[in-house]
């Protein structure tokens, strides 16, 4: 049995730790309230350089021009539109083709809480955009899962056409008026987004007269041209380029990296057999455009081990061939991959009747992408589907190779019964 001298002075011991215990959170309570705000729409931006010298959105607090302030930079693999290069305090993105046949533009990206850059030569007179940026208007659907990948569709205050928008959670964010339309009917209204000024409106890749004036109001405009990468896993890679604006460069490279993982899986899971003949696309007014060897589309079917007659051609675009080409050399194809809005094979003739000679059609193997549409009738696979090639690779490989794929659950692909 122990002493009562023993007993009181293993509790005098007990209550000393506790007090301790009780000094340290005290002391540490502050910065734990300071990451615990309500009022911001997205996570703290960890992936920004936040830390010492930073505030909980990643913005200097006591600047330094001896400290890099990305000490998480992004590096490209697959990408060939754009490029980031950095400096300390400040990162110079550029697309080199922001519209069909445009010159490139810069950007230069500074870190809140740090100088302005100011620059000369090539980049005198390229925007200043400080980052983290806290409102985008969009100009392209496709930008939409770059933000949820990201977790930052808190940020996203403006969209140019709200009906093609499928995302369930930003179409609730639009019904309650936190993200505004602001080009509907294709028709951009300059004075909308004036009065809003956004941080950046972000185009989709095409150019506009309005731009122009948006910038001599001093609205950032930026391009996102990912569209124009002929490799999947390039326009996947652009969710670097939204994490230059966001400040997640570190999250990006692991969402980049788990979309990479998985495209190669399927790759190597896909049969080494004899390629599947396939019928591509379907008609519009009259003309049939079928993806050329060597474009975006053309990779993904040779990652999924189809062939089709124009696979040779190393154009990244699209050919345009009438219906009796098709015909002759796809009537005997075994599926039929199109990209209408068919939901029945009545839907299919009544359109064409002629679609009805090909061999896929009689035998029930007519697939279209058109299995998410949304409330507006927006399509998920023209969404989430352009950066995320690894789902839409998953879809063709078990179209084409149903055994080496079984109980796959499909992202964009449907069969047309």
């Amino acid at each position: 049995m122990r002493s009562v001298h023993e007993v009181l002075e293993g509790g005098l011991l007990r209550m000393r730790a506790r007090l301790v215990a009780l000094s340290t959170t005290l002391l540490l309570l502050p910065a734990l309230l300071a990451g615990c705000g309500d009022d911001d729409p997205s996570p703290s931006t960890a992936g920004a350089g936040a830390g010492a010298g930073t505030d909980s959105r990643g913005c200097v607090t006591s600047f330094d021009e001896g400290t890099d302030y990305y000490p998480t930079r992004s590096t490209l693999e697959h990408a060939k539109n754009f490029t980031i290069t950095y400096e300390k305090a400040y990162q110079v993105v550029t697309v080199k083709e922001p519209y069909p046949d445009g010159k490139p533009e810069s950007y230069v990206l500074y870190r809140c809480g740090t100088p302005k850059p100011e620059l000369t030569g090539d980049l005198a007179d390229a925007p200043r955009i400080e980052t983290p940026i806290d409102s985008l208007y969009s100009g392209s659907t496709t930008h939409l899962p770059l933000l949820v990948d990201l977790d930052r569709t808190g940020i996203l205050t403006g969209v140019s056409s709200a009906a093609s928008v499928v995302n369930k959670d930003i179409r609730g964010r639009i019904d309650a008026g936190k993200v505004v339309e602001y080009a509907g009917n294709g028709q951009l209204d300059t004075e909308k987004v004036v009065t809003a000024a956004p941080d950046v409106l972000m185009t989709g890749g095409t150019d506009d007269p309005a731009y122009q004036k948006l910038r001599d109001a001093g609205i950032p405009v930026v391009a996102n041209a990912e569209w124009l990468e002929s490799d999947p896993l390039g326009r996947a890679e652009w969710v670097k380029f939204m994490a230059a604006f966001t400040g997640d460069e570190e999250k990006a490279g692991k969402v980049f990296d788990q979309i990479e993982a998985d495209y190669d899986a399927i790759v190597d899971k896909v049969p080494d057999s004899k390629p599947v003949p396939t019928l591509i696309g379907t008609m519009y007014q009259g003309t049939w455009y079928m993806p050329s060897g060597g474009s975006y589309v053309g990779k993904l079917l040779a990652d999924a081990g189809a062939s089709y007659p124009w696979s040779g051609e190393k154009d990244t675009g699209s050919l345009e061939l009438d219906f009796e080409s098709v015909f002759t050399k796809s009537g005997d194809a075994k599926i039929w991959l199109a990209d209408g809005e068919w939901k029945t094979r009545g839907d299919i003739t009544a359109e064409d009747a002629r679609y009805g000679q090909f061999a896929a059609f009689r035998d029930g193997q007519v697939w279209s992408n058109n299995l998410v549409i949304g409330a507006g009738g927006g399509n998920d696979y023209w969404e989430r589907g352009v950066t995320r090639p690894d789902l839409v690779l998953g879809d063709l490989a078990a179209i084409l190779h149903p055994d080496a794929f079984p109980n796959h659950t499909f992202a964009f692909y449907q069969q047309i019964k």
